[in-house]
């Protein structure tokens, strides 16, 4: 008996939409994981500057390089909107955006040896912090906007029953990158780990040394986004759609605008962007705290990977918590245990002084001292994820569907900045609230160590500078108090915000017409 030629045509045809959605998936998850490259080589540098006892209010300047991706919903309808039709819709962006962060690391590589003043190994005054500032948040911004360019195409360019595979390729891509950028990278710089791991001949250098890397990735993203440029085509948009894209410009920022006037939506708002303060010392600075008691940066970036597989596991299990109407309850009972865990992880860094043991101009560490390091950090992480995973599911419960991805993105937004503002400012403080001295100095007139040229003229005078008053341990018990009223004085209206009427979250009727 002959087939049908029908059935045999829409065979093939599926063969073939299954063939091209494995190779977007595979493009979206290098794209993805581009995109993570810049964030984990940002997230290295605060461990450079800390090893060479850079003060904390520069560590907070740095900080701010980690901004543009909880802001980038101001640029976002931009990069949605406007496009040059024969480059395509998305290409547009991605192109010119990937060809700037290739050149930008290319030229970054012939000088952050300069900027982070690696000729000389223990002076602080040799790193130029504003100019690091600048460039990598200029690098992240650019990571942001490719991060937009390539969520939309995400849900154009796989069929539409594989655009599920869009939120995996996102998640997956960008923890690889970062994991790259960030323990790949230490690891290999390292000295110590690739003597210890990966030599038979030891050497005074690592594999890779942080100018090498980054002209690496550079040329990575040049050849890469050549590749895309020339290879991949994305779909033609009739022109009337594209006329509706571009008044769609002003529609989104006026939909913004609705959405903030909620009352509902003000005062969750005002009440999110206060409740990450209790976790600023402990989020913010106990890994710097870590690097200055002794232990290796690279050290500290692997004692991480035990805790992947439980970063990847825990939303869906905590998932199963929060998708009944009350999710937040989740959040507030979360808290509390975060809060005592924070002083739990802070005195646990002060244990480290006390245990490690003094090798040659470096320190040791104990087995147990890295096993109760990582088992707290776990349970810490658990925490963590409990009242992100809540979160995201209130958002997704209150969200105006009339609205898209406008108003979940709105809140997502405004999570995200809950959590910067704060580390920066407990970093910006710190320094403040440390007071260190010198003693035994030849020279009467040296007293204190506050910055770096004055530890650097105490150890000239042969003298030591003690810290009497360490900022770290002021913040996190202020701190742990900020969480704690936070509780009482705003838990029961976050609570009575969530038992509000769904209608308390939509804009009125009329105003959604276009």
């Amino acid at each position: 008996m002959k087939r049908s030629p029908s059935r045999v045509n829409t065979s093939e045809e599926n063969a073939q939409i299954a063939a091209k959605d494995r190779q977007n998936i595979a493009l979206l998850l290098l794209l993805y994981t581009l995109q993570g490259i810049p964030l984990g080589m940002a997230a290295s540098i605060p461990m450079f500057l800390q090893g060479k006892h850079v003060g904390y209010k520069q560590q907070a300047v740095f900080s701010l390089v980690f901004w543009p991706f909880s802001v980038k919903l101001l640029w976002a309808p931009i990069v949605d909107s406007w496009y040059i039709t024969a480059i395509g819709r998305r290409k547009t962006w991605l192109v010119p955006i990937q060809y700037l962060l290739g050149l930008f690391m290319v030229a970054l590589s012939y000088n952050i040896d300069y900027l982070l003043g690696t000729k000389n190994q223990s002076d602080a005054t040799g790193v130029d912090i504003e100019t690091l500032t600048l460039i990598f948040f200029i690098l992240n911004f650019l990571a942001a906007t490719q991060d937009i360019a390539v969520d939309g195409w995400a849900l154009t360019i796989l069929s539409k029953g594989e655009v599920g595979h869009a939120s995996t390729c996102n998640s997956v891509g960008q923890t690889a990158g970062y994991f790259i950028g960030n323990v790949v990278f230490l690891a290999l710089e390292s000295k110590d780990f690739c003597n210890k791991y990966l030599r038979s001949v030891p050497s005074e250098k690592g594999i890779v040394s942080i100018d090498q890397f980054f002209l690496f990735w550079g040329i990575i993203f040049i050849i890469t986004t050549t590749m895309v440029f020339l290879f991949k085509h994305e779909k033609a948009v009739a022109d009337i759609e594209m006329k509706e894209l571009r008044k769609g410009i002003t529609h989104t920022y006026s939909q913004l605008f609705r959405i903030l006037k909620l009352p509902a939506v003000t005062s969750y708002v005002l009440i999110i962007l206060f409740c990450k303060v209790g976790f600023a010392a402990t989020d913010g600075i106990t890994a710097l705290k870590l690097v200055e008691a002794g232990i290796h940066r690279e050290t500290l970036a692997l004692i991480g990977i035990p805790l992947v597989p439980l970063q990847i596991l825990l939303p869906f299990v905590i998932s199963k918590y929060t998708t009944g109407p009350t999710p937040l309850n989740v959040f507030l009972k979360a808290m509390p245990y975060r809060l005592i865990i924070g002083v739990g992880i802070s005195l646990v860094v002060y244990w480290g002084w006390i245990v490690r043991v003094p090798k040659g101009s470096d320190y040791s560490f104990p087995w147990y001292y890295y096993a109760i390091l990582v088992s707290i950090y776990a349970i810490y992480q658990i925490t963590l994820y409990c009242m992100y995973v809540a979160q995201m599911a209130f958002h997704a419960r209150v969200s105006d569907p009339m609205y898209g991805g406008t108003y979940m993105t709105l809140l997502n937004t405004v999570t995200n900045m809950a959590g910067n503002w704060p580390t920066t400012v407990a970093l910006w403080l710190v320094d403040d609230i440390t007071k260190t001295v010198c003693s035994g100095s030849s020279n009467p007139s040296i007293e204190t160590c506050d910055n770096a040229s004055m530890q650097k003229a105490c150890q000239e005078a042969n003298g030591n500078c003690t810290t009497i008053r360490d900022g770290y341990y002021i913040e996190i018990i202020l701190c742990t108090f900020v969480g704690i009223s936070w509780l009482l004085f705003c838990g029961k209206k976050l609570r009575s915000l969530q038992s509000r009427e769904e209608s308390a979250w939509k804009c009125p009727i009329a105003e959604n017409i276009e």
